[in-house]
């Protein structure tokens, strides 16, 4: 009998596992298979599947109020504000339900604050190769890989693109246009490419010398998974934006862009506005994942994870030519291989392990981060034992 045709548009290359229960660091496919999680969504899930204490706020948020205009105010939003400015460098935020649309947000803040604060009307961002910051066009456009806009043409102007950690390189890229610098502290769909601290410095040095607003990226990076809140507090930085997503709400559809007290003057009522961004349900669950995070040390946990893992996998893939680098920080890594890794991923997922690739030549790893060291060790022995046989076609033996 021939199967049933999707009436979905076909835009995802889906690994041939349908899933359908989570419980903290496993979940369950359609036939009971077990699996461990180490892409926790692409870094969302970082409390694990479906945590007691984000559903506990939920189940009584559901019987109080679901949805809210923002035309109106509603208490979860002036608390979730609250928590993420009193652990920030920020002092306002603008909650939205993606990281693209946090990025867009961000975007048009930086041009509105030329043209109507400044008066300036600069315009032009400066993102860098092999960065990734959404799907809309504009944050597609910003993307510094072209695979994302094939077939969109003609984009929006208003977007150059730098090579990523060239120092020397960066300051020729500024004009009379350039409005901001966008970044991202590690390039996580780029190969897990760490931003140098020279390199950031330098741009923090560029952005002060030419007026420019900086925005960062931690749409993947923040809430904790690098061992910090924010990435970006490794730098000892503050970014005039930065944009948050992925985990933030443990699953719930949830952005926010964040940003300095002189940027208010930018975002006046009617610039900018979102119908679900923000609502009751989804700020509930934030709040409880936030709290959760600073009340269990859970960043402190992923650094200390983080070291333990990349013990492992270098203990355990050492000598192996197949993989060239292992790198990363906190609870976001990558296995830089000597050739695409799509194959060997699928080969991991049948071991019961779920990873995911970050470029062609990278294995992803993503855990939640309540993970344990017993999880980790379980995790590399498949790793290791799906590379293991690599190793004699690596070295051209």
């Amino acid at each position: 009998m021939a199967e049933p045709v999707s009436a979905l548009f076909n835009t995802y290359a889906r690994f041939p596992i349908t899933l359908v229960r989570g419980d903290g660091t496993r979940l369950y496919d359609d036939t009971g298979k077990e699996y461990l999680d180490f892409m926790a969504g692409l870094a969302v899930t970082s409390l694990g599947h479906a945590p007691q204490v984000v559903k506990e706020r939920l189940v009584a948020q559901l019987d109080e109020l679901w949805h809210c205009s923002n035309l109106f105010s509603h208490p979860n939003q002036e608390k979730l504000a609250q928590l993420l400015t009193e652990n920030s460098s920020a002092d306002a935020v603008f909650f939205c339900n993606s990281g693209a649309e946090a990025n867009e947000a961000a975007i048009k803040l930086a041009r509105r604050y030329h043209s109507k604060v400044v008066g300036t009307g600069k315009f032009e961002i400066i993102t860098f190769h092999q960065s990734f910051h959404g799907r809309t066009l504009a944050t597609l456009t910003a993307t510094g890989q072209d695979k994302v806009k094939d077939g969109y043409l003609p984009l929006p102007e208003g977007f150059v693109h730098a090579p990523f950690n060239d120092v020397e390189a960066l300051e020729g890229y500024i004009t009379d246009k350039t409005c901001a610098i966008m970044l991202e502290m590690i390039q996580a769909e780029g190969g897990i490419l760490e931003a140098e601290p020279a390199f950031v410095q330098e741009i923090v040095r560029l952005c002060k010398k030419h007026d420019l607003l900086l925005i960062v990226d931690e749409v993947q990076t923040g809430m904790g998974r690098t061992g910090k809140l924010f990435a970006h507090q490794h730098y000892g930085i503050e970014p005039d934006i930065f944009t948050l997503a992925k985990a933030l709400a443990s699953g719930f559809p949830m952005g926010a862009m964040l940003g300095k007290e002189k940027l208010k003057a930018a975002f006046t009522p009617g610039s900018h506005a979102s119908t679900f961004g923000g609502t009751p349900i989804a700020t509930a669950a934030a709040i409880a994942t936030v709290e959760t995070m600073l009340a269990d040390k859970l960043p402190e946990r992923a650094a200390e994870l983080g070291d333990y893992l990349i013990g492992k996998l270098e203990e355990s893939l050492a000598g192996n030519a197949y993989v060239k680098v292992i790198r990363g920080k906190g609870l976001i890594i990558g296995i830089e291989c000597a050739a695409p890794v799509a194959e060997d991923v699928a080969a991991i997922h049948k071991q019961g392990l779920l990873v995911v690739s970050a470029g062609p030549n990278v294995i992803r790893l993503l855990p939640s981060l309540i993970i344990t060291k017993d999880d980790i060790d379980q995790a590399v022995e498949i790793i290791a034992g799906v590379l293991a046989g690599h190793k004699t076609v690596a070295s051209g033996v």
